[in-house]
């Protein structure tokens, strides 16, 4: 069989024409088959989305305040931007005026709520007469408003232990030396519980209590939560239970009971020992950093240290894994989770903090497609990206801990060929990498 198309008068031969010719002799379920294979392929130079670091961006504190280590940022439904940080990581020589030594500076409240502009219109820090976190880690802010606060601390609050000095404890301030350890599930830990806060930081109840972890399998505590985020469509809030326990855990945000659990390849989770950087340990390894849920059904949980994250539907059914530079030491490569605004998520977006870079992959094939950052202190470089997020508009916010203790904006500018992207190089103070 032959097909002609023609041309300006001339008939020319159309090479898709006689593949599709032959894929007809071999008969339809075939040409099926490979219509939507090729529909759903990869494009050779697919437009992606690249953004550029704000360097004004949020504008200067008021009462001369600084942050400390910038471990979890949300978006409301008003896109305000909320962040949290450890007040009490600051230097002794950044918070002079808290001593009345100078006049600068002195930590900001635990967290700070900014406006589109990048102005604090909101702040709030420890309230008396609950328990609070001795090291704070992950904020989201629900549909209604609520605040959700996890937390990491393992130590007491400087009112239980003999011999305090005062302060909170400082864990963690430096990189850690290699081999990296953090978490943990031995002896006591603080952080067991989960605060479930007003948006003036009122307490309208937790899940869990301090001091009362009995384990990954424990249905009434956790034991230091990462983050925590909400499952669309439902009343759900899962946790990623990841810094003391191996697990996800899923608690009605109302009630505040448990309803479900699991750990790495949708089994039980255990409490022993994991060493790090296996990307085919059966369990999650401290810390479990982010169970992300998407709009279509999948929850993306970063197990860090492992370089490595797990899909999973929203029962805890086990779904595909995928690993991402595997050779990373140290803090590990998947640090948080982040997809565009578009109705089906086409991108993800993936915190690295030991490399430095935002991953940016399609979502659908799970392809990387480009990195961007790099190590550094420039507004578009990172010291330790832990957190990101994105508004309704496209764009990125992070945060950085250790020392990097800031939080930064990437304004979305649209799309562009991948190849184009390539042969910038930067895009501002970012550097543009290629996929690993």
């Amino acid at each position: 069989m032959t097909f002609k198309l023609a041309r300006l008068g001339k008939p020319l031969l159309s090479p898709s024409f006689i593949a599709l010719a032959v894929v007809l002799a071999l008969g339809l379920p075939t040409i099926g088959r490979h219509l939507i294979s090729r529909a759903e392929a990869q494009p050779a130079d697919p437009m992606v989305p690249y953004f550029e670091a704000d360097p004004y961006w949020p504008r200067p504190l008021p009462h001369h305040w600084r942050l400390g280590q910038t471990v979890g940022v949300s978006i409301d439904s008003q896109d305000n931007v909320w962040i949290i940080h450890r007040p009490a990581s600051l230097e002794r020589m950044e918070s002079y005026s808290t001593r009345g030594e100078a006049d600068c500076c002195m930590a900001a409240p635990d967290v700070l709520e900014f406006d589109s502009a990048g102005n604090v219109i909101n702040s709030f820090g420890k309230v008396e007469g609950h328990d609070w976190p001795t090291s704070n880690h992950g904020v989201f802010i629900d549909k209604e408003g609520n605040v959700w606060l996890g937390a990491n601390g393992q130590e007491q609050p400087p009112s239980y232990a003999p011999g305090s000095t005062g302060q909170y404890p400082r864990r963690g301030m430096e990189p850690p030396a290699a081999p990296y350890v953090e978490g943990g599930t031995r002896g006591a830990y603080h952080d067991d519980f989960i605060l479930k806060l007003g948006h003036d930081g009122k307490f309208l109840g937790e899940i869990g209590r301090a001091n009362a972890s009995k384990g990954s399998l424990d249905t009434e505590n956790v034991k230091g939560v990462a983050m925590v985020r909400m499952i669309p469509g439902t009343n759900e809030l899962i946790a990623a239970d990841g810094y003391g326990n191996h697990r996800v855990a899923v608690w009605d945000a109302t009630t505040l009971k448990f309803k479900r659990m699991w750990g790495a390849y949708g089994r039980p989770p255990t409490d022993n020992p994991v060493p790090h950087y296996d990307a085919n340990s059966p369990q999650f390894g401290n810390p479990v950093h982010c169970a992300e849920p998407s709009n279509d059904g999948l929850i993306y949980v970063c197990d860090r240290t492992n370089n490595r994250m797990q899909l999973f539907k929203y029962d805890g059914t086990y779904v595909k894994q995928y690993t991402l530079e595997t050779n990373t030491r140290g803090d590990g490569s998947i640090w948080e989770i982040a997809f565009s605004r578009d109705p089906k998520q086409k991108f993800l977006y993936i915190s690295d903090g030991a490399n430095e870079k935002v991953h940016v992959f399609d979502r659908q094939t799970m392809k990387e497609l480009y990195a961007f950052g790099g190590g550094g202190r420039q507004p578009g470089e990172f010291y330790a990206l832990h957190s990101l997020v994105t508004n309704s508009k496209g764009d990125i916010f992070t945060t950085e801990t250790y020392r990097g203790q800031r939080v930064q904006r990437f304004i979305y500018k649209g799309m562009m060929p991948l190849s184009k992207l390539m042969q910038m190089k930067f895009v501002g103070n970012s550097e543009i990498y290629a996929p690993q």
